[in-house]
């Protein structure tokens, strides 16, 4: 057993409790960023154990597997978990200048940790239930931070949130349920023995497609319609956690129940996701194209990315899934960059609608030239990030004879790119109209980018390090390729 697995999680946990505590202002930000870095540290120790002595697993309280609750490292999970908290402290930077003190000493900083704590869990976990606790755990974190500050916009998005949010709950018990009473297990490596033993269809099939429409609920996969408005609402710095992460973690529990449980039928459930994200992707990029204001270009984009991942996982060859991690990566990554500099431009700007601006590349240029860099990172443009997860991906499709699909993801690419080239264009080139707002303090602006050069300079090393990064990507994709890699480390069968 290695002790270290469970300190992803325990270290935000008891840092949320502190900071409720906690009165300076400096004092909080402080002890939130610390708490952020360690928790990076420990990861990445937590990689090197996994990487020189294979998947990490603590069993709480002493019960083996299956009886008792276990926590599971495998090289996928990890991989997320340090992406996550070295974003989440960057956008916690961002947060320190834009959130505002009142929101601050409003126990902003104890339910960010909550949440990356509930997000740590996600990933670590190693049965159903307990992934359905830290689900939670995320949730009512977000549930506050997206209602922190009441204005009328937040109050009515978090409603619509909440609501949907909690009816997916609802659906994520009963599901549970119903594969407890099918298959007698909820620990995800026995759930995988024992479906493999009845084989899958009939029932499980059934209850396959609950959790895909949980699961996909949470992600934004196809059922997205909550997402616009809700990524809207918050303050910049909370948007970009959400989408950095929130999405994430529905991906995440739909890579992980379909390339671990339910598996053995891929000619049903992955040909299903397949359609899926097709779907998810065509609506993401029309709305991004369409879109006539910064946010609906950001949550949009969003959208289209989580078909993109889902794309290939249906795909589901090896190669496809080592895609799948190299571009969760990525995305964690380039999404919070999107918001932040989405955020960055609504106070440079006046105004998020971009026939109200245009003309800030005189007055912001890195900003500009930030934006311009990221757009390319977004289409896969070499050698930013997303380049090598997205042609794996593809590859993949067009290995499992994909062909509809590829061609969908591949004009994807070119209008997601058009999007933000657009916002690039009017917001910074284009004459500004009469009217239009005079903008925010410059040296006030010029202050948030530094988080942003931060993300961008992450996006361009996974670009540049790619090589040094495919021994650890490799061995996650194999263990999602191969799920007696994963049953052997949880069972010791």
């Amino acid at each position: 057993m290695n002790n270290v697995v469970v300190l992803p999680i325990l270290i935000p946990v008891l840092t949320g409790i502190v900071l409720i505590l906690v009165r300076s202002l400096t004092w909080l930000r402080i002890i939130g960023v610390a708490s952020l870095l360690i928790n990076i540290g420990v990861t990445a120790y937590l990689i090197s154990q996994i990487d020189a002595t294979g998947i990490q697993v603590l069993e709480l309280g002493g019960w083996s597997a299956p009886f008792g609750i276990v926590l599971v490292a495998d090289m996928f999970a990890a991989l997320l978990v340090v992406t996550a908290n070295v974003t989440a402290v960057i956008c916690l930077l961002f947060a320190s200048r834009t959130i505002g003190e009142k929101r601050e000493r409003f126990y902003f900083h104890s339910f960010y940790q909550f949440l990356i704590a509930g997000v740590c869990g996600s990933f670590l976990t190693g049965d159903i239930f307990n992934l359905f606790v830290f689900f939670e755990v995320m949730l009512i974190s977000s549930y506050a931070l997206i209602v922190l500050g009441a204005t009328k916009q937040q109050l009515r998005e978090s409603i619509k949130y909440m609501l949907v949010n909690m009816l997916s709950s609802v659906f994520f018990v009963v599901s549970v349920g119903f594969l407890y009473g099918a298959v007698g297990t909820l620990n995800m490596a026995d759930l995988s023995l024992r479906i493999a033993e009845m084989g899958q269809g009939g029932l499980l099939n059934i209850i396959a497609l609950m959790f895909l429409f949980v699961f996909g609920l949470k992600a934004g996969l196809f059922l997205f319609f909550w997402l616009p408005g809700s990524y809207s609402a918050p303050p910049a710095a909370v948007s970009a956690i959400f989408a950095a992460l929130l999405t994430k973690v529905g991906i995440y529990a739909l890579i992980r129940t379909f390339t671990l449980i339910f598996y053995q039928d891929p000619d049903f459930t992955h040909e299903l996701l397949g359609w899926m994200a097709g779907a998810t992707i065509v609506l993401g990029t029309i709305g991004a194209v369409g879109a006539k204001n910064v946010k609906g270009i950001l949550v949009y984009n969003v959208v289209a990315s989580v078909g993109f991942i889902i794309f290939g996982l249906a795909a589901f060859t090896e190669g496809a899934l080592q895609g799948v991690v190299y571009y969760l990566l990525h995305d964690i990554v380039i999404k919070a960059l999107l918001f932040l500099l989405g955020g960055a431009f609504l106070i440079a700007a006046g105004t998020g609608r971009l026939r109200s601006t245009g003309e800030w590349i005189r007055t912001y240029p890195l900003l500009g030239w930030l934006l311009f860099a990221t757009a390319f990172a977004v289409a896969g443009v070499p050698p930013l990030s997303g380049f090598l997860g997205k042609l794996l991906i593809l590859e993949g499709g067009l290995r499992a004879g994909e062909y509809v699909l590829v061609g969908i993801a591949l004009l994807s690419s070119l209008l997601l790119l058009y999007s933000i080239i657009r916002w690039f264009m009017e917001g910074f080139w284009k004459p500004r109209p009469e009217g239009a707002p005079a903008g925010g303090e410059t040296r006030v602006v010029r202050s948030l980018l530094m988080p942003c050069v931060l993300l961008l300079a992450i996006s361009a090393a996974l670009g540049l390090g790619a090589e040094g990064l495919a021994g650890f990507v490799d061995q996650a994709a194999h263990t999602m390729a191969e799920p007696s890699v994963y049953i052997s480390a949880v069972l010791g069968e």
